[in-house]
């Protein structure tokens, strides 16, 4: 029996659950502690983290779970603790509050309110007792108390400053831009110039994935032939793959590395990651036909689908950094018990994963690829073959070991923004490397968020234990949109279609806003904060608004709708000026930008999807990277319940037939896959 309980207890987050036995009174973010702070005229500590990070691990054990520090807490301030991941408004407004107030944020995220709401004062980490300039936890809470208390006047001005500057942030104006590719011309440069040639990725450590920018190159590149865009997206997914960042047994990315050659990780593993790195090596695939790096998609989607899927089909948020409150204690390695489970083999194995007896890793290894299969069987003098046989046994046999250890902790709230992000990339890499148990999965993700998720005409945000709670934000309407849309694509069911059209109309109606032409990040339906928050940065995901313009430009390809044309073009309008000065930060925008500036070109397929004709006419584009083609699937045998101008007079094909079309105009069909490669310039 714990000894102490609060009222996280009754919360389905697995992070808040992680506090609900703190001696901390800790309260859900609602009404209650708000009042409760109004009535005892106390500050608010809102505390701000995620089940997986490391450093709300930490503070958690040195803080919040000390009784004394504990004690000083409750005695001083109303305390609310919330998940990040199911609340990403509250954690928005809060972090653009300690980032006007110190130039930086991050998580843990712990901000000090007036019992209104107001933010007047916040930082991240806080140590239990002074450490490098950084003062204490318990320091920090008294200060805070007593300025409350005797400094009433300058924590209300601070409150009104910060306010101020969070409205002004949401609805600052920029001065319109034409859209043309100098916009991407440019931003291609500052890339280049921000540019690890050595390692790949951009800038120094710590060294995060950076998937958007990535993609929008590999568009750069089609559109322009320029090889150095291509070359760095190869750079960075080859170091990446060969690094510690990946899970060399067991598949899937870390968060990121804290060096800048990818060796160290931070241990943790995000659904999110994955589905975007995941999607990039499958592009990377039909661009380049390296096969390696269709096994790299195979080998993330198969960890995924291992680790993080419910039996339902939704899938689960992340996996810890953390085991036995140790980082990375299940991933790392001594030589000694390499050399015991591999025995004769162990000497090859630790030259080619760089495994030694001093470690890289606090005495241990992070196993990683120092080479390539050439060099080590240079070095070793063993065939290739051969090599790849002991290396994959070797694999096996550990891998099999370390699931006897205790394993990180799992995130098991099923998010819909993040389920929509792994949906799409199964549909979209299913289609790619022609695996039918990935779209399989896909529809399987698909009908588990629309029958758990998407309750009374609302989609909800978070799903745990067969309850689903939290009205759904921007971001989920919009990367849903975006999956169903590919699951269409990679099925040709036009239940898929419809739901997405159904969608995109809801979505319009809650978070966009005629008066500044733009998507807010929460409906008209959603409780009042202290302002609405509007996300333009693409960040750890693509932001909402840039999704949103993606959706609706993908639906405009399918249904010729003015509509969603003109609320694309001008939400892509109001962020150029930004997207010039910080590419790094709108690499979701800028692949954006590709599509809209590209040339309008739709393939419509009519035949049953298992047709054999179908399926060549379908591989015919499947296997190359077309990022700007639409393809339209339409079924003759299935009652369609969607409709668009690309099928009139098109709902019969026997043989199956394909149609290239520019603007909604069609060129003659052809059933010859050969002739549609040629229609196609391929």
């Amino acid at each position: 029996m714990p000894e102490f309980s609060n009222r996280l207890i009754h919360e389905t987050s697995p992070y808040l659950l992680q506090h609900a036995h703190n001696p901390v009174d800790w309260f859900p973010w609602g009404e209650e502690a708000f009042l409760k702070a109004y009535e005892e005229d106390k500050p608010v500590l809102v505390s701000i983290g995620y089940s997986a990070c490391h450093w709300c691990h930490v503070m958690e054990r040195e803080s919040f779970e000390n009784v004394e520090i504990a004690s000083k807490m409750n005695e001083l301030l109303v305390c609310i603790k919330v998940d990040r991941e199911e609340r990403p408004d509250i954690d928005s407004i809060y972090m653009n509050a300690v980032q006007q107030m110190h130039g930086h944020g991050g998580w843990p995220l712990n901000v000090f309110l007036l019992p209104d709401g107001r933010p007047f004062y916040g930082g991240t980490y806080f140590p239990p007792s002074d450490f490098r300039g950084m003062p204490s936890w318990p320091k920090v809470i008294g200060a805070v108390s007593e300025a409350y208390k005797t400094q009433r006047n300058m924590i209300e001005e601070n409150a009104n400053v910060l306010t101020n500057a969070l409205i002004a942030h949401v609805s600052k104006e920029h001065p319109q831009e034409s859209i043309n590719n100098t916009i991407t011309d440019n931003a291609f440069q500052t890339l280049l110039s921000a540019f690890d040639h050595e390692n790949g990725g951009f800038g120094n450590a710590p060294k995060f994935p950076q998937s958007m920018p990535q993609e929008f190159l590999l568009r750069y590149y089609f559109r322009t032939g320029d090889q150095r865009a291509k070359e760095m997206v190869e750079v960075t997914l080859s170091k990446m793959a060969k690094g510690g960042i990946y899970d060399q047994l067991g598949g899937g990315f870390s968060r990121y590395a804290t060096d800048d050659q990818w060796l160290i990780p931070h241990f943790e593993k995000m659904l999110y990651d994955n589905a975007l790195l995941a999607s990039l090596c499958a592009q990377f695939f039909t661009l380049s036909g390296d096969p390696q790096y269709s096994i790299l998609v195979q080998e993330i989607l198969d960890y995924i689908n291992r680790n993080l899927r419910h039996d339902q089909g939704g899938y689960f948020s992340s996996q810890d950094a953390d085991s036995e409150g140790v980082e990375g204690k299940y991933y790392v390695w001594t030589l000694s018990e390499i050399q015991l489970i591999l025995g004769d083999d162990a000497d090859v194995y630790a030259y080619h994963y760089g495994v030694t007896q001093n470690g890289n890793f606090e005495g241990a290894n992070i196993l990683n690829i120092q080479g390539s299969i050439a060099s080590s069987s240079n070095v070793l003098n063993l065939e290739i073959e051969n090599l790849r046989r002991i290396l994959r046994d070797s694999n096996q046999k550990l891998l099999n070991q370390r699931t006897k250890r205790i394993p990180p902790a799992t995130d098991d709230k099923v998010l819909t923004s993040w389920n929509a992000l792994i949906l799409r990339v199964f549909a979209e890499a299913g289609l790619s490397l022609g695996r039918k148990d990935y779209i399989e999965s896909a529809e399987n993700n698909a009908k588990f968020l629309l029958e758990n998720l998407y309750i009374n005409k609302r989609l909800l945000r978070t799903w745990k234990n067969g309850e689903a709670h939290l009205l759904g934000y921007l971001e989920d309407y919009a990367f849903l949109i975006n999956a169903l849309l590919s699951l269409h694509a990679s099925t040709f069911s036009s239940e898929w279609i419809a739901t997405a059209e159904r969608l995109t109309d809801e979505m319009i109606e809650l978070f966009w806003d005629d008066e500044s032409n733009r998507f807010y990040d929460v409906g008209v339906d959603h409780e009042q904060l202290i302002t609405r928050p509007y996300t333009v940065f693409d960040n750890a995901i693509p932001s909402g608004s840039s999704s949103a313009a993606e959706a609706l430009l993908r639906m405009y390809k399918i249904t010729n709708s003015k509509e969603y044309f003109q609320k694309s073009e001008a939400i892509l309008q109001e962020v150029i000026p930004l997207i010039s000065r910080y590419p790094l930060g709108f690499g979701n925008w800028l692949k954006i930008l590709e599509l809209y500036m590209a040339k309008s070109t739709e393939l419509v397929i009519v035949g049953r999807p298992e047709d054999l004709n179908t399926q060549e006419l379908i591989q015919v584009v499947s296997s190359k990277f077309l990022p700007f083609l639409t393809l339209y699937g339409i079924n003759p045998e299935e009652n369609q319940i969607f409709h668009s101008p690309l099928s009139e007079g098109r709902a019969n094909a026997d043989p199956p037939m394909a149609y290239l079309c520019n603007n909604f105009t069609c060129e003659l069909p052809t059933n010859d896959p050969s002739q549609l490669q040629e229609l196609l310039g391929l």
